[in-house]
Order: structure tokens, then sequence, then C-alpha cells
């Protein structure tokens, strides 16, 4: 297949690709706007006979409309995703989230082109520390930030064009991913190059918050499948059994790294932090057969870990600037 992929250039959308390209024959072309989220060095050593970057903005419909209209189909990655960017400033989650997207339906319905959704178990709001149930494809719509209730939001707009115009698209929720390639703002890659870089890690409150933890190329692997596999106009939810409280993912970030356990701060909480995020991925696993390979979190995270030392060149020009931000936030 020819794969547009928006937001190619990030975190999960540039693992996606690289898993393409090395497990199977698709051509891919990346659209990608490269805003502070977005590099380049992501995609470095792709192979120019199946592989193409386009920069631009996917609510561009000139540009949108053309890519598409030469693709068999569309995975959609690109999103603004940070909570703590959208509490400080919301407008570019609602340009991107909600008006990128319905510039990229509307051309994929044009078109007749495959389409599929990449969105966030954030949607679903967060569940108490203390409940022993997780998230289905049933689980009501209870976003608590700008960036989930425009995943929300993104996400109806999908549902509502697969009803109304048969577009002919799937949906992914997923868990938070990890791994090579994540901007260094987030949880897991900040405190990983804090500790290489001789700081100490800083954890949120008490660090009680649970997520629910999945390798990118577990995530790769689930929608490459829903795409080959998966019904139009279904949901299926990502993930690979990988709940970890905050406060024990830096202690095996810095016992990995040869630090004592507790060699972290603690920091004034996100406002209206999520408790806990888990995922059921059973429709998923029985319907269309997917499993994870990293089911074991220690050893994706050492795998992680490796690859944040050995690609400092990677990270080092995104660091100064991101705590430079946290700590004019107290964080």
């Amino acid at each position: 297949m020819k794969l547009l992929v928006t937001g190619g250039a990030g975190f999960i959308g540039s693992n996606f690709v690289h898993y393409v390209i090395e497990r199977t024959d698709h051509e891919v072309t990346v659209l990608d706007k490269l805003t502070y989220a977005g590099n380049l060095a992501s995609l470095e050593g792709l192979p120019d006979d199946r592989f193409r970057f386009v920069k631009g903005d996917i609510a561009d419909a000139a540009l949108v409309d053309g890519l598409v209209a030469d693709a068999d189909a569309v995975v959609h990655y690109a999103a603004e995703s940070h909570n703590d960017n959208s509490l400080a400033d919301p407008r570019p989650f609602l340009d991107t989230n909600i008006i990128g997207t319905y510039t990229l339906i509307e051309a994929a319905r044009r078109h007749g082109t495959r389409f599929h959704h990449i969105s966030t178990d954030e949607v679903y709001g967060d569940l108490e520390l203390d409940d022993p149930a997780r998230f289905t494809e049933q689980t009501p719509y209870n976003p608590s930030s700008p960036y989930s209730s425009t995943k929300a939001g993104s996400d109806l707009l999908v549902r509502a064009w697969v009803r109304s115009f048969g577009l002919q698209a799937t949906i992914s929720n997923c868990s938070n991913n990890y791994g090579p390639y994540q901007h260094v703002e987030k949880f897991i890659p900040r405190q990983i190059t804090n500790v290489l870089r001789g700081e100490r890690p800083k954890l949120y409150g008490r660090g009680e918050n649970v997520r629910d933890w999945i390798h990118a190329n577990d995530h790769s692997s689930a929608v490459l499948t829903i795409l080959e596999k998966g019904r139009i106009g279904e949901t299926y939810l990502i993930g690979a059994d990988g709940e970890k409280n905050n406060k024990d993912v830096v202690e095996l970030i810095l016992t990995e790294l040869g630090q004592p356990a507790d060699a972290y701060d603690l920091v004034v909480d996100r406002p209206g932090h999520d408790l806990r995020y888990a995922i059921d991925s059973t429709k998923l696993r029985t319907e269309l057969g997917w499993s994870p390979q990293y089911a074991d979190f220690a050893a994706g995270l050492a795998d992680t870990i490796a690859w944040y030392r050995d690609n400092e060149g990677w990270w080092a020009p995104q660091k100064d600037a991101t705590e430079a931000r946290y700590k004019a936030q107290g964080q």
C-alpha cells in the first residue's frame, strides 16, 4: 500500500514509519508541520525509494487533498498531545486536533481513502486507584483537559463521518507510549535524561498516578494489524497490561542507571491530573489476533534507557528549553 502518515516526524508516528518500512513493502509519505515536537532526525536512514517527507499543516485543505488522493490509506497520528501545554494554551489543540482531523476526513471521504485515526485512552477520563475496572470500547467519554477533550472531539468527528458519509475508517485508543524518539518534555524521557545529565528526576505530587504503559513498537504493530484486518467503523483499544505508578517508574529508571531509588524530587502536581488509566485490549487480541512483544515493562524500559544513553545528540538540543519551561511552572 501507499500510506500517508500524518505527524510522522513525531514520537509515535516516527516509530510507526520505521516499523512499517522495516517489516512491510508499503511506501510511506509523511506529512508533518515540524512544530517543536516534530524532528526530522527521527526519520533519518529511511530508503528514498519507499519514503518521502512533506512539510505542511494537516489543516491545509489543498495540500491534504492532493496527498490523500495519492494514498491507499491515511494513518492519522498528527496531534498536539502534551497535557501541560494544553493547560497553558489550549488554542493549538483546537486547530490541530479538531480542524486538522476534519480536513483529513473530508479529503478521505472525497477520495474514498481508507482512514485510521489514532487516539488516546485519556478521552475516557480516569479511574480510581483502587478500582479494578479498565477502559473498554464501551466506556463513556469523560475528558479532563483541553488535550483529551479535543482528542475526544476528533474521535467523534470520525465516528460521525463513518455513519453519515460512509467514511472507511477505524479508530484506536492507546495507553501511554514509551520508547525511542520521544520528546524530553514527556514523563519517561524527562526522567531518563535528567539522570543522564546528573540531575534529579522530578515527580508530580506523590507519584501515585498510574499509567498503563506500552512500547511504541507494540503500538505500531497494533495499528498495522488494525489497518490490515480491522472492521470498518470499529474502535479498538490498544494496551499491553503495563500499569505502573509514576513513583515505581522513576525508581526503575534510577535503579537501571545505577542511582539510589529515592534520588528524586517531588514537585507541584499538574492541575486536574488524572489518577489512573488502564486499558482492556481484549477485543483487539481476540478479534484480530494481536499481542504485544514487550509484555515485560522493565525490559522495554531498559531498552529505552539504552537508546537515550546512546542518542544524546538527538535529545540534547531540546533539553535546556524544556527544563526552563518546567522550572517556570514550579515543576
